[in-house]
């Protein structure tokens, strides 16, 4: 017989006799072997074993014997759990603590931890990790555990956030609370959260080992992803909801009393007292009435963070009375990275009969977002991320019906041309906009073809597509962003005869034939574009929405002066 510590309610754990069944040989993996135990006790007898119990250190007399992190399917009638020996989690302990973490590797979610031992849902398999969704719309709930299925952090318990993930007076989170420091005990109850702030996401488990400087928990890994950096709290059992199908642990996080620095198959490890690294998220939600502003600080982990920042923002845009079905949305921004300067982000979601506006704008932030983030040559850390939202109570598209020159089509080099474009917005009467361009003194006779356009079009003729292994490095996916034109502007090009060329993200047109000949060699080398027709944008102007649509029209230039 043992004993075993953990949290029913409150902050305090409560012992519960443990019965030792046996040791099943290599049942966590070759040469990792597994405690059978059967837990005694009316507590554990009705709830049976617990989502959040995982971690709960078991003895024999003052022998730590390991922790409970194990049970078996579900509907199990006896409450009967596997037990992680305690010389597995201190190999977790003996690790170097590090402050570096890797972040620029792709998003890659793992499968939920455990070594099932058979098919049918009647193996081991870990003790679920409570994970509480504090501030999110159920929609919002609903897309991360889409997007997080297989993980484990897919089962999503009641539970509230942290009074402590409000900012300090400096802009920062999560000041370190000595008190509650010095309450962490074997048994206590403890949550790493991986967004903090005005929204929250935090898992729980609870505590096998305590030292001055670190402990460890679980027994199992969360999503056994190595060195991280998460933020490590105290928390608070409201309650121990019992249920043949899935009992869990209510959960109210608590203070911040240091970081989980490793995230490991037998163990988490935590450093008490330490700051984490987080990455800063900044949205305001602009409308019809107040601002809607949301601060967070979400985990630096290439398996959560982009999945982290798409839930956020997609909440963010649910959460306020100017959001319906009619609703599209403007995002602009900017991402942050540590040496070099913000790329900007300008993205539209209009309204429309293709899905949520919500969806699609949190969607396409998150996409820009991940291709910087997940480039595998960026070195340095991400600041910040800074996102502006404006609502706009209406279907924002606009279609291009014509274009025309609203003059003779027979001009001059230096010539002012005015192109008159009629565009339709979305159940609105069509009108006007005149656009005057001037010519080029040097443009060469003949005929001059002009491109009137949306963003989308101009991009592809500035940018033109090309198959390749190569992936993209930082500086070309910069400079690509940097280059994207608004969506809400109707553009005016010329295509000029002259070569085009694309390198590193950068459009270069109207070049001499000699510096194209230089760059035909450097085509499969250097992933260069070339194209024998340039498009030159001659000038733009606002188009009210979204626009769709392009149309070529022709001019024919003649030698000598024109009048201006």
């Amino acid at each position: 017989m043992a004993t075993a510590w953990t949290v029913f309610t409150g902050t305090t754990p409560e012992p519960m006799q443990v019965e030792i069944l046996g040791v099943l040989r290599g049942a966590r993996g070759p040469g990792q072997d597994m405690i059978l135990a059967k837990l005694h006790g009316a507590k554990p007898e009705y709830t049976g074993v617990v989502a959040g119990m995982s971690g709960s250190p078991v003895y024999i007399g003052n022998q730590l014997l390991g922790s409970l992190s194990y049970r078996i399917g579900q509907f199990a009638k006896d409450p009967i759990a596997g037990i992680t020996p305690i010389a597995q989690m201190l190999e977790v302990k003996d690790m170097p603590v590090s402050t570096q973490w890797a972040s620029a590797s792709p998003p890659s979610p793992r499968p939920a931890p455990g070594n099932g031992l058979s098919s049918d849902g009647m193996g081991f398999q870990a003790m679920e990790t409570p994970l509480v969704m504090s501030g999110f719309h159920p929609e919002a709930i609903r897309l991360w555990q889409k997007e997080m299925a297989g993980t484990g952090l897919d089962i999503v318990a009641a539970g509230g956030g942290s009074g402590s993930s409000k900012s300090d007076a400096d802009g920062s989170f999560g000041a370190i609370s000595p008190s509650a420091v010095a309450s962490i005990v074997p048994g206590s109850a403890v949550s790493a959260q991986l967004v903090r702030g005005d929204l929250e996401v935090s898992a729980t488990c609870t505590v096998t080992y305590v030292d001055p400087k670190q402990l460890l928990a679980c027994g199992h890994p969360i999503l056994q992803a190595g060195t991280v950096s998460l933020p490590m709290t105290t928390a608070e059992v409201v309650e121990t909801l019992a249920s043949p199908l899935n009992a869990f642990k209510i959960i109210n996080t608590g203070d911040p009393i240091g970081t989980f620095t490793e995230d490991r198959d037998s163990a988490i490890r935590g450093v008490l007292g330490a700051r984490p690294h987080m990455i800063p998220v900044h949205i305001t939600v602009h409308g019809e009435g107040p601002d809607r502003k949301l601060n967070l600080e979400v985990v630096d982990l290439p398996s959560l963070t982009p999945q982290a920042i798409l839930v956020s923002l997609y909440d963010a845009l649910l959460e306020n009375n100017q959001s319906s079905l009619e609703t599209s949305y403007h995002v602009t921004g900017n991402v942050n990275i540590d040496g070099y300067p913000p790329s900007p982000l300008d993205l539209w979601a209009p309204a429309g009969d293709q899905g949520s506006a919500q969806l699609s704008a949190a969607m396409q932030t998150d996409q820009s977002f991940a291709l910087l983030y997940a480039n595998g040559a960026r070195q340095g850390a991400i600041k910040a991320v800074d996102l502006d939202v404006d609502s706009i109570p209406r279907r924002a598209q606009v279609e291009l019906e014509t274009a025309r020159i609203d003059s003779s089509d027979i001009v001059h080099a230096g010539d002012t041309v005015l192109v008159e474009a009629t565009v339709r917005p979305w159940q609105q009467p069509a009108r006007n906009i005149r656009i005057p361009i001037n010519l080029p003194p040097g443009i060469p006779t003949g005929t001059l073809r002009l491109l009137v356009s949306d963003a989308g079009t101009l991009d592809h003729a500035l940018n033109q597509p090309r198959i390749t292994s190569r992936s993209v490095d930082l500086e070309t996916a910069l400079a690509q962003a940097r280059s994207q034109h608004p969506a809400d502007r109707i553009f005016v090009s010329l295509l000029l005869p002259d070569a085009q060329a694309g390198v590193d993200g950068q459009t270069l047109s109207a070049l001499p034939l000699s510096v194209a000949n230089a760059l035909e060699p450097l085509r499969t080398a250097k992933d260069v574009t070339l194209n024998g027709e340039s498009a030159v944008v001659a000038a733009e102007a606002p188009a009210g929405g979204v626009l769709n649509g392009f149309q070529i029209l022709n001019l024919h230039v003649e030698a000598g002066g024109g009048l201006h």
